[in-house]
């Protein structure tokens, strides 16, 4: 399967792209195509449904999703939502690119978890028709550490994201049919 991964942090040492890279290790290894979208390496510009010129990064982004089997969605939380960006790139996104696949949400908060910014990405995953994981990622507070291959330091995250992703793409399997 192809899996597009939208990383939606700004942080240079962001704990969401290590851990959005260690879950596109995890589905490599299981000989499943990923395409990690870094909303940092890759910005857009502000949403304009009046603007009729697509940005490069713009396009790039809607092809990944539109050509992908499954998405995750990952973002840090700031003040209890989803980051500025993930939202404006989710804006440019539709039941085009997301109808009918299934969608990992991905948290790394500073605090304990980060629930409020993955209920708010399942609540724009259903309006864009987009089929929501029951499983989700949340690493919080001192459990945002990694080794120096990317690979979380504490084995129960390693453990929990590996089962979370196992799940994930068992769902995004019969989804595709």
């Amino acid at each position: 399967m192809r899996i597009a991964i939208l990383i939606g942090a700004t942080r240079r040492e962001s704990t969401t792209a290590l851990i959005s890279a260690y879950i596109a290790k995890l589905m490599e290894d299981e000989g499943h195509e990923t395409t990690l979208f870094d909303l940092r390496a890759k910005p857009l510009p502000f949403y304009d449904d009046d603007d009729e010129d697509i940005h490069p990064h713009t396009s790039e982004l809607m092809d990944a999703v539109l050509h992908a089997d499954a998405v995750v969605l990952s973002t840090p939380e700031y003040h209890g939502s989803l980051t500025g960006v993930l939202k404006n790139a989710l804006d440019y996104l539709g039941g085009d690119q997301f109808g009918g696949k299934a969608v990992l949400s991905v948290s790394s908060a500073g605090g304990a978890v980060g629930l409020s910014s993955l209920q708010q990405l399942q609540t724009i995953v259903r309006n864009v028709h987009g089929i929501n994981s029951p499983e989700w990622i949340s690493v919080g507070g001192a459990q945002r550490q990694f080794l120096p291959d990317g690979t979380p330091e504490s084995l129960d995250v390693q453990k929990r994201i590996r089962r979370t992703v196992a799940y994930f793409l068992q769902l995004a399997a019969k989804l595709r049919g």
